[in-house]
């Protein structure tokens, strides 16, 4: 069992491919509005191939737990219809944070995106997948960028571009899927596990 290998799992919506390229064009603007000399450093860019919303960490859990927890994600989509998600804009994150952690994409409200990730981390929290500790208020978002605080704080503060905008992107979420986290040197690697579609 103390050699059990472990995954680093999470339960994300992942986005089209157009919306990955639309943000990649945002991410380049807001990069070039730092400045030069810092530009490409002051901020771990989320590459488009992993930008999705996140609806439970879960972390690093045996390999004996996967199949238990496709389960759980299979028992909370059930007929769950497929549904729009909408996004307004771009700031810095998480609000009142100072210096901001993260650049990221807000998203309008949407009962179905928070009643999904509720039903998720209830169920995980009934089938001893996640402790209460662990569980944490869903803030929808998209990541954009991690912002690295030694260096944003190298910046004059006169120097510290606005990144608010106002954006109106949107697109159909059509399924849930469990994605396994590889921590490397260049970042986290991500990939699906399993995908479970919406009705």
């Amino acid at each position: 069992m103390a050699n059990q290998k472990t995954k680093r799992l999470f339960i994300a919506i992942n986005l089209p491919k157009e919306i990955k390229q639309e943000l990649l064009v945002l991410e380049e603007e807001i990069k070039n509005s730092f400045p030069e000399e810092i530009s490409e450093h002051v901020a771990k860019w989320v590459e488009p191939e992993n930008l999705h919303i996140t609806l439970l960490f879960i972390g690093e859990v045996g390999e004996d737990k996967v199949e238990k927890i496709s389960q759980i994600i299979q028992d909370s989509v059930g007929c769950w219809q497929k549904f729009e998600v909408k996004m307004n804009q771009i700031c810095y994150g998480p609000p009142k944070a100072m210096p901001p952690r993260l650049i990221w994409l807000e998203i309008v409200k949407n009962m179905d995106l928070e009643c999904l990730a509720q039903m998720i981390s209830q169920k995980a929290l009934e089938g001893d997948i996640l402790r209460q500790a662990d569980s944490r208020p869903f803030s929808p978002h998209i990541t954009l960028a991690r912002i690295k605080e030694w260096m944003w704080k190298r910046i004059e503060p006169e120097e510290r571009p606005q990144v608010e905008q106002e954006i109106d992107l949107s697109f159909r979420a059509d399924s849930v899927d469990l994605m396994e986290s590889v921590l490397k040197r260049t970042g986290s690697e991500y990939t699906i596990v399993q995908s479970f579609p919406l009705s």
